[in-house]
């Protein structure tokens, strides 16, 4: 015979309900016959109940009971909130389940519920079928709503959506819903959105409230309309052609280099829109111009109308025709999803000459004049050679030539026989008329010197021929666009070039595979693997503003930067020490400018911005990697207490060049240990502004020195080798 491990009683066995009136309760003792814990539940069953109600027209007090011993009791209360079938009245049975877990087991009591006529309203429940929509501005959304009443009474439902605009609802904000008893009715809310300009793209909750009409109960559900981005942006230039100068162009107005384009941005949209500007010339070939966007992007609101100029501006000729040039003006937008009407404008500019033609007639002989002062024969020419300040010159290694760079994006060879005989042309031809930003440094490859390196600003390095004139480089390395090279260096063999960042990498470029054309990879260090053509990459922790290579081997990379840092990479090995600089730097201390003399490989000149010039002997720091490098001869007062630009040993280590603020060019004779053998130096040159960058070669009996400064000029000055010196063995 079976045990019966669950013993219930129920408090009443027939229980009156009257909708809308009071709940009705009962209890349920359960006791636990079993011989250990266990924990109860109970279950109210209705025959025909309401799918709509589920188990909500009843709540259980506890609704799970502790784990009790045996033996002990626990006590349920039961209440009905709701008839278990909608719009019922009468006599029904509820089977009431109680079971455990642990136990295995359960017991069913049976009670008789009469349900009686309502005496008020139940509250209605509502249901959104669809609760997210997704549209574009003027698209028609419809909103369906369902509501049940599951009292016994007829009901009518005020509908309203909350968090919907009023004058985006097409049937209006509210709804008059009669429900029978028991029954569900359906509706929905029509909502026609606005243009793009007046509607955001985003999301916009909203939720439907209803409300009896006597407005004692109402219920609520949430919903979402997503609006997506639509409309456009209208673009617009005015006026389409423009003249330099804009008006009486047969006067000669010097100081009108320029003129304005006003782009008109207005956004029919949803969506705030930032707009950027792009400019390209508009053939190849055409004049560069200088140009700038005021200001340089737009920040535009769904609706709003702003203007951007345009700044054109052009150095314009003295003599001939007047030239013609195109623009492509295209805005920009970040998200794609918006389209620009006429993104694409085209502009003209006309550049009249200074000088009229009719005048250039009538000035034959200041023509005359003109052109011999505009001519390679004058060699203070305005309009030769550089347009800005000068930033590295070197020697080739013959001695004959000169190359150098500057702000002005070009890069230019000299003839240096030119600088002392008038017929010759100094300028030699330009290896980059507009090397795209301003070139920071050139080096020439040291066998053959065939080839230039050209570290620019805006990160990338450009490999030109020497000879060939070609119109672009041969080769181009970038690792960084936003990283500026300040630093060049070929190694001894002229297969790798290594170029200084001011992030403080240290790079190694294959120079000879991007010449040959061949793609194999070098890479030795995992970071690099990536990059073409690149096969190290060190990080010394400071910006890198001078390379050079020292030691018999060639193999150790000095490096000059900020803070006073001096380090030194020996790269075949990988190691990086740090040579103790007196004195240290702070952040706005530099040293800009390291040498080291090729016949003597262990003599290293350094420069810093404090004015201070250093003699060394690496021979020892290099041999035990400790950094502890001997000073053989330091002074600051060459230059006046100024910044020192740039330092440069001859091969021999016989003479150290430097240039600087104080506007001179300095030449010291050393000794054979490296050291000043005249305490005061000689002046070579002094001119109104600084002086960027200084390189010496010694041809036979002669010095030469090749400076270039910032009043965009390079100059080559000779002396003669001072026999006294006592710097040859």
């Amino acid at each position: 015979m079976a045990v019966n491990l669950v013993n219930t009683k129920i408090s009443t066995q027939v229980l009156h309900f009257q909708p809308g009136g009071s709940p009705a309760s009962f209890e349920v003792t359960v006791v636990n016959e079993s011989n250990k814990f266990a924990s109860f539940q109970i279950e109210i069953i209705a025959a025909g109940g309401s799918e709509n109600l589920g188990s909500n027209w009843y709540t259980i007090t506890p609704s799970v009971s502790a784990k009790n011993p045996p033996g002990d009791s626990t006590k349920f209360n039961v209440t009905i909130i709701n008839a278990p079938v909608a719009g019922f009245i009468g006599k029904m049975n509820l089977i009431v389940r109680i079971f455990s877990l642990e136990l295995r087991d359960e017991d069913r009591q049976l009670l008789r519920l009469i349900v009686e006529a309502g005496v008020g309203a139940v509250a209605m429940q509502v249901e959104l079928p669809t609760r997210e929509f997704s549209t574009q501005p003027q698209g028609l959304i419809k909103i369906p709503v369902r509501v049940f009443n599951p009292s016994q009474l007829p009901a009518s439902v005020s509908l309203r959506p909350i968090g919907i605009k009023t004058q985006w609802l097409i049937n209006g904000d509210e709804i008059l819903l009669p429900v029978a008893p028991g029954a569900k009715a359906e509706t929905s809310f029509l909502c026609q959105l606005p243009i793009p300009e007046e509607v955001r793209s985003q999301a916009y909750p909203f939720t439907i409230e209803a409300t009896y009409t006597n407005g004692l109960l109402s219920r609520s559900r949430e919903g979402i309309i997503n609006v997506n981005p639509a409309g456009f942006i209208d673009f617009e230039c005015t006026p389409e052609k423009q003249q330099i100068p804009a008006s009486r162009p047969w006067l000669p107005q010097l100081q009108v280099n320029s003129t304005t384009y006003q782009l008109e941005c207005q956004n029919h949209s949803n969506l705030s829109q930032q707009i950027n500007i792009e400019v390209k010339e508009g053939e190849e070939g055409q004049p560069k111009c200088f140009w700038e966007v005021q200001p340089e992007f737009l920040a535009l609101n769904p609706g709003e109308n702003k203007n951007l100029q345009l700044l054109v501006s052009k150095r314009r000729r003295w003599f001939g025709f007047k030239q013609k040039l195109g623009f492509k003006v295209k805005a920009v937008v970040p998200n794609h999803k918006i389209n620009i009407n006429n993104e694409n404008q085209y502009l003209q500019l006309i550049i009249h000459p200074i000088l009229h033609p009719w005048l250039q007639m009538g000035l034959g002989i200041l023509l005359l004049y003109l052109l011999w002062f505009l001519s390679w024969l004058n060699p203070n020419n305005p309009f030769f050679g550089h347009r800005r300040s000068v930033t590295f010159v070197q020697f080739n290694g013959v001695g004959d030539r000169a190359v150098s760079s500057s702000q002005d994006q070009s890069i230019i060879r000299w003839n240096l026989a030119g600088f002392s005989n008038p017929l010759i042309n100094q300028d030699d031809g330009r290896m980059s008329k507009g090397a795209g930003k301003s070139v920071r440094v050139v080096r020439y490859k040291p066998v053959d010197n065939d080839v230039v390196a050209a570290g620019l600003e805006n990160g990338e390095i450009q490999i030109w021929d020497v000879l060939g004139g070609d119109a672009k480089a041969k080769a181009n390395f970038s690792f960084d666009k936003a990283d500026r090279v300040l630093g060049l260096e070929f190694s001894q063999d002229s297969r790798f070039l290594f170029s200084g960042h001011g992030s403080g990498l240290v790079l190694q470029w294959d120079v000879n595979s991007a010449l040959l054309g061949d793609h194999q990879s070098l890479t030795k260090n995992d970071s690099c693997k990536d990059v073409k053509f690149l096969v190290d990459c060190k990080d010394v922790k400071f910006p890198i503003y001078s390379l050079t290579l020292a030691g018999n081997d060639k193999q150790n990379l000095v490096i000059g930067g900020r803070y006073n840092n001096l380090a030194i990479w020996n790269f075949p090995q990988n190691k990086l020490w740090k040579v103790p600089y007196n004195p240290p730097g702070s952040q706005n201390d530099y040293v800009v400018s390291v040498d080291s003399a090729e016949y003597k490989p262990y003599i290293l000149a350094t420069a810093d911005n404090m004015g201070q010039i250093t003699l060394w002997n690496l021979k020892q720091c290099l041999s035990d990697n400790n950094g502890q490098c001997q000073v053989i001869d330091k002074w600051s007062d060459g230059h006046g207490g100024k910044a020192v630009r740039s330092v440069a040993l001859s091969r021999d280590g016989c003479y150290l060049v430097s240039g600087g603020d104080d506007h001179r060019v300095m030449l010291w004779p050393l000794t054979k240990e490296g050291g000043r053998a005249l305490p005061n130096g000689r002046e070579i040159r002094k001119e109104r502004q600084k002086f960027n960058s200084v390189d010496i070669k010694v041809v036979k009996k002669r010095i030469l020195i090749v400076s270039g400064n910032d009043d965009h000029k390079v100059r080559l000055d000779m002396r003669n080798v001072d026999n006294n010196a006592g710097c040859k063995e």
